[in-house]
């Protein structure tokens, strides 16, 4: 049987995080992830080291999401560094939270073609890869499906990387849908069904012609729909993204319960 962990994106300040976590424990949410959107904000070791030691206690499953000023695909090879630094430090200090993936929107085409925008991002990932296993970190890289047409992260690209590297992945389902205009679940299986874990993100959103413009409150007929359509032998984490995360997350864990 599917086993679903909800959960929020968003921890909040380090001072508020362990209160945070009991909250969401009480609430039934078994997931959570850090947003590291603007800069890794949790400096010290021993608040990170007591933070994972919480999650962990209250069983609640931690992962981080990297800074949004990421591109591993530049004609300028300083901004690509600067990028991988930027996700390996995130991966240092989702060590030291036991965290298990820190997702990452992988790049912008930017007037480069398809193919060297796919060679650029998946070396910078195996860079990163060997980086990470040389440290013994368990930690894994999970680039993300994006919402835009002009960014990298089709549902055909995050497959091909997760194939070709053997990293994770995460897929939003409503990037997707607002990259597409709607979301081909069946074909999604087809390219994600060999793996047993799922990280999600999930909310509403609201998009127009070039791809998503903001996430907006999920409501009930997407969550059912969601959940109707995802595979039934997995386990998976579903972070909501709406403006309203922690109360979508428990309308998604009660629904989640009748199907």
């Amino acid at each position: 049987m599917v086993k679903i962990r909800f959960g929020p994106a968003g921890l909040g300040s380090v001072k508020d995080a362990i209160r945070n976590l009991e909250e969401f424990k009480a609430l039934g949410l078994q997931a959570c992830e850090i947003a590291f959107t603007y800069g890794a904000y949790i400096k010290h070791e021993k608040d990170a080291k007591e933070i994972g030691k919480a999650a962990k206690k209250l069983g609640i499953k931690l992962s981080i999401h990297a800074h949004y000023w990421i591109n591993l695909n530049s004609k300028e090879k300083a901004k690509i560094n600067a990028s991988k630094k930027r996700i390996l430090e995130c991966c240092r200090v989702g060590e030291q939270l036991g965290a298990h993936r820190v997702v990452f929107h992988p790049g912008f085409y930017a007037g480069i073609d398809k193919e060297t925008t796919y060679k650029n991002i998946s070396e910078a990932i195996l860079e990163m890869q060997k980086i990470i296993k040389e440290k013994k970190w368990k930690i894994r890289l999970a680039p993300e499906t994006t919402g835009k047409v002009n960014v990298f992260g089709s549902i055909d690209e995050i497959a091909k990387l997760v194939k070709d590297t053997k990293c994770e992945f995460c897929i939003d389902f409503a990037h997707i849908r607002a990259r597409e205009k709607h979301v081909d679940y069946n074909y999604i299986k087809q390219k994600f069904g060999a793996h047993k874990q799922w990280h999600v993100h999930f909310s509403g959103i609201i998009y127009g012609d070039k791809g998503e413009q903001k996430h907006k409150k999920t409501t009930k007929s997407e969550w059912s729909t969601l959940l109707k359509n995802l595979p039934k032998d997995k386990e998976i984490i579903i972070i909501n993204e709406s403006p309203d995360n922690v109360q979508d997350s428990v309308d998604g864990l009660k629904l989640a319960s009748r199907h």
